[in-house]
């Protein structure tokens, strides 16, 4: 029999509405899991009395015969950004640790009327601001593979939480790669809906043109699910069909300057999915890093002190972004929002340029690629190299050359995501250190489904990996 531990959103919620395992049971085993990986430090809130009395009434819903839902009775992690009433919602961020939301976020309040049960909030990056998850305020989420390395950010905790069996999924957000960095670290599954597919209510911002929340789970089929459920649409989708799947290769960028093992498996999961019947198509996506770099971060920079501003002021907090920023306790992440007090490092018409030039040019580039390559969705490295040792904020070294840490964990993935395309992370394999590292897809503006449909057929070519050995 498999481990109550083990069981995916799916297999969980069929087994619970089938009476063959209460929710109280899934919630103890859970929890008693939850303590003995404390060190992992995957919560800033668990409160084990709540999350059982969630679960009895789960089971109370069962024994009275009323409607169950998709996710009855499941315990969920949301990662500590997501707004919830019942849990603060800190940003992992000294200044919002008392913050108390009125209301769940619409994506939140969607998961419950759907049946689940909300196991904790999640660590994060301070401000969710960053790829190491190493929080000075609330202490670093650590690796389940490695816990003196990184799980990834700024979804650290939720990745952390999935891969070592403390939930069957939670939910995280991405603004540059930071549900699918975890992932991959993590030796999990997630996912990057198209933004503005999911609603961005009720969710601490950096940036409204790029941010959107996604799951991050065990298999492809539970983030299917869980983005049915969020979004109203499909909670299945039928499987692609590998043989004569046409996917790019797009070597230039996305697979240059890999660390060496990761390149290998990498190369190993081609060569998996060219003998499936997948036909794989090189060729770059034009002058993506030059448009990445005029897009992506002069919006996000910009919009993070407004939308911050705006979050803080509807809450009723008290603070604004300069009386947050000064809270902060992570270096990495003081430095890298230190300028934009007062006047700002980027201008309106820097931002405005970049909004209304820079970004629709880089949409259109990977609209031509796609178009002229004629293929499905793109593969690549999700990350450039393994986990990084907890500690190395500023710098680590890629192939004997130090690189920075922040641009180079999510050099890969920066563009699709301020392009607003959808993205999913697999594992692809082990290093013979026993670290994840994952295979990335990204498909079409508003491909979701497509790229979910190939998900689920690579991920049965693609090698399972074990779960990480705690303690």
């Amino acid at each position: 029999m498999v481990a109550v531990s083990e069981l995916g959103v799916r297999e969980a919620a069929e087994t619970l509405r089938a009476g063959d395992l209460t929710a109280e049971a899934l919630a103890e085993a859970l929890l008693a899991r939850c303590a003995a990986a404390s060190m992992l430090n995957a919560f800033i809130s668990l409160e084990p009395d709540r999350v059982r009395a969630a679960a009895r009434r789960a089971d109370q819903r069962r024994q009275r015969g009323e409607p169950l839902g998709p996710l009855h009775g499941v315990p969920l992690v949301l990662k500590d950004n997501i707004d919830t009433a019942e849990y603060p919602t800190t940003a992992g961020t000294p200044g919002l640790a008392s913050h108390r939301p009125k209301h769940n976020a619409p994506i939140v309040q969607q998961l419950l009327d759907a049946g689940a049960v909300v196991l904790g909030k999640a660590n994060l990056q301070e401000l969710a601001y960053g790829p190491t998850n190493n929080n000075a305020a609330f202490g670093p989420a650590r690796n389940p593979y490695d816990p003196t390395r990184i799980p990834g950010g700024s979804s650290g905790g939720s990745a952390a939480a999935v891969a070592a069996r403390l939930a069957p999924a939670g939910l995280g957000t991405d603004t540059a790669g930071s549900v699918r960095v975890p992932g991959s670290l993590c030796g999990v599954t997630s996912f990057r809906p198209s933004t503005l597919r999911w609603s961005q209510a009720g969710i601490v911002p950096i940036s409204h043109t790029r941010d959107t929340a996604g799951p991050l789970a065990r298999s492809v089929a539970d983030c299917v699910l869980l983005d049915g459920v969020v979004t109203g649409i499909a909670t299945e989708v039928a499987p692609a069909d590998l043989k004569g799947l046409r996917l790019g290769v797009p070597r230039g960028y996305f697979w240059d300057n890999l660390d060496a093992e990761l390149g290998e498996i990498l190369e190993a999961a081609l060569v998996r999915l060219r003998e499936a019947g997948v036909i794989l198509v090189e060729g770059d996506v034009a002058d993506v890093a030059a448009l990445d770099a005029a897009a992506g971060f002069p919006i996000a920079l910009y919009e993070v002190v407004t939308d911050l501003d705006r979050y803080l002021a509807e809450h009723e907090t008290g603070l604004d972004f300069a009386g947050l920023l000064a809270q902060v306790k992570s270096p990495a992440v003081k430095n890298a929002l230190a300028d934009l007090v007062g006047a700002g490092a980027v201008s309106e018409a820097a931002y405005r340029e970049a909004l209304g030039k820079h970004r629709p040019a880089l949409q259109e580039t990977y609209r031509r690629y796609f178009r002229e390559r004629g293929v499905a969705a793109m593969v690549f490295p999700t990350t450039p190299l393994p986990a990084a040792k907890i500690g190395e904020d500023d710098t680590v070294e890629l192939n004997g050359v130090p690189v920075p840490t922040f641009g180079t964990f999510i050099r890969n993935l920066c563009p699709g995501s301020a392009a607003g395309l959808p993205g999913l992370t697999l594992p692809a394999g082990l290093t013979k250190s026993g670290l994840p590292v994952g295979i990335a897809i990204d498909g079409p503006e508003h491909g979701d489904h497509q790229v979910l449909a190939i998900g689920l057929a690579l991920e049965t070519v693609l090698p399972r990996l074990p779960a990480p050995r705690l303690g």
